[in-house]
């Protein structure tokens, strides 16, 4: 399902890079194999699966939704989740609005979207981490953060990445051994836990950070804001419920019923016909291997009855023969 929405996301992209070249031809032929390649996938994963979770780019997640949306596909009969793993401000508060003619269109389906996105954290320490950052980014003029844009929180996990490496040669060194014994320096990393940037930092047996993710969604439909309703701790495995979370917006309505209008002359899947000949053969196949097992069994019977009479044949033969020569002796 992930992979049919994104080769969907893939597709929208394709397309759209194709429009800004030259060439009507070109275009037009591009846009039907996106047509084909979203009734294919759409069919697929909008109208049978229940939940449909993406991780694409935000103008790809705006398509997606405004497609689902004008099929009547955000109406609670289906549960949207996007994947954003790095606090921008494209994603969350405003991420549907573009200035366009489809902004009052995109707020009402991203009314529908859930966002699991990293935990942010409020500590004044990873604020005045992120002012710092942001200062030295801009000086440098290796990127240019827009206002009120968070600093990405993998720039955290790499400071934090620094400090376990730090704290792991730091006692390897203490303990007399040598800083280039990678066996021990690992070994030192895992299973701990420490102190971030950010937060509480912890790694598991394996070697890989329990991360603490938060679900947003949309509380205010006027206004068509964002804010967090719940938050996943992964060192212990517990989910908080904030007060904006609504249990109906995760739970499923009218699942039974089919929203997606009917169309005769496009069809993404096996007809009625193909479904017939597939149950028929199956059938065929059935009764073909039957026939063969049964007829396998009677013959090993047939051959096991008839060896113990070939025996006794070839025994009386055996007994004639002697008495005819005994015979012939007796008479010389």
């Amino acid at each position: 399902m992930t992979g049919a929405i994104v080769a969907l996301g893939a597709a929208l992209s394709h397309v759209r890079e194709r429009e800004s070249h030259p060439g009507q031809l070109l275009k037009r032929t591009r846009t039907k194999i996106w047509c084909d390649t979203y009734c294919q996938i759409e069919a697929r994963c909008l109208i049978e699966k229940s939940f449909i979770i993406m991780c694409a780019g935000a103008d790809i997640i705006r398509d997606i939704m405004l497609a689902a949306h004008r099929r009547r596909l955000t109406n609670g009969s289906k549960i949207f989740f996007n994947i954003e793993l790095f606090n921008s401000s494209s994603y969350g508060n405003g991420s549907w609005w573009r200035g366009d003619k489809y902004d009052a269109e995109a707020k009402l389906a991203y009314a529908a979207l859930n966002t699991v996105t990293l935990l942010r954290s409020v500590k004044a320490e990873f604020e005045n981490f992120s002012i710092e950052v942001k200062k030295s980014t801009q000086k440098a003029g290796i990127y240019n953060h827009d206002d009120g844009e968070n600093v990405n929180m993998f720039v955290e996990g790499f400071h934090d990445a620094l400090l376990l490496y730090a704290l792991a040669l730091h006692e390897v060194m203490k303990n007399g051994f040598s800083k280039k014994d990678g066996a021990q320096i690992t070994h030192r990393m895992w299973n701990r836990t420490f102190e971030g940037i950010a937060g509480q930092v912890s790694i598991d047996s394996n070697g890989d950070r329990n991360g603490d993710f938060s679900v947003m969604a949309m509380t205010d439909q006027e206004a068509g804001t964002f804010e967090v309703v719940m938050n996943y701790f992964g060192v212990n495995r517990t989910i908080q419920m904030l007060p904006g979370f609504n249990r109906e917006r995760f739970t499923l309505k009218d699942r039974h019923r089919n929203t997606f209008p009917e169309h005769p002359n496009q069809s993404c899947g096996l007809g009625v016909s193909a479904v017939t000949g597939i149950i028929v053969g199956a059938l065929l196949g059935t009764a073909l291997l039957m026939a063969f097992y049964f007829f396998r069994k009677n013959y090993r019977i047939t051959i096991e009855r008839r060896i113990p009479r070939e025996d006794c044949n070839i025994g009386k033969h055996r007994q004639l023969r002697e008495d005819s020569i005994r015979s012939n002796f007796s008479a010389a």
